[in-house]
């Protein structure tokens, strides 16, 4: 049932991939995008799963200042080989040494999402959870691969969804969505609890 006086106005995207831009538009919903200004460096000594949320939190607190009557999703990606994360390389050295530390290992990736309806200030919280195994792969491979590609935003230098697949043995996970890097299996429930019916 519908309760008008909480349910918000729009519906926001808070991110500047448009991979997550694609994959929300899936669920066929009316949205708009709004990239979130924020600091998205890692701390020393804080768990990948934490930096993910803190940064998916963190999205979704600056763009509710703008946008006081919307729901809000935001999302942050990290992975991490044991205790050393790897956030976005931002460059083509840093992705070299991602790959090359990443190669013939398990990679673990934490998919933070946030739900924020910014006229009750009701937040929604998930950690989508994707163990991925890349095959051992030569230097000459891993510099073909970021020269095609270049995935230089993307946390652990490797795009599942295009050609980083080349570089991947095995994944395992509830939701491919989430390695892209927007659960969706997840914000569908979210959704639905703020009374935004998917079908």
């Amino acid at each position: 049932m519908n309760h008008p006086n909480t349910i918000a106005s729009k519906i926001i995207l808070g991110s500047s991939s448009p991979y997550r831009r694609e994959l929300l538009s899936r669920l066929k919903l009316t949205f708009e995008v709004v990239s979130p200004e924020v600091d998205e460096s890692l701390l020393q000594s804080e768990a990948p799963e934490l930096t993910a949320m803190r940064l998916a939190k963190k999205k979704a607190s600056v763009i509710a200042h703008s946008f006081p009557d919307a729901l809000i999703i935001t999302a942050d990606q990290v992975a991490a080989i044991g205790n050393t994360s790897l956030g976005k390389p931002l460059n083509h050295a840093n992705a070299k040494n991602q790959l090359n530390m990443m190669q013939g290992k398990e990679v673990y990736f934490y998919t933070a999402l946030c739900l924020l309806n910014s006229r009750t200030n009701h937040l929604q919280e998930h950690i989508a959870h994707y163990t991925v195994k890349f095959r051992p792969l030569t230097d000459q491979q891993i510099e073909n691969y970021l020269i095609k590609e270049q995935p230089y935003h993307c946390a652990g230098s490797a795009k599942a969804e295009g050609l980083g697949i080349a570089l991947i043995e095995k994944m395992t996970g509830n939701d491919p969505n989430a390695l892209i890097g927007l659960p969706l299996i997840a914000l569908v429930g979210m959704l639905m609890n703020e009374n935004v019916e998917v079908l």
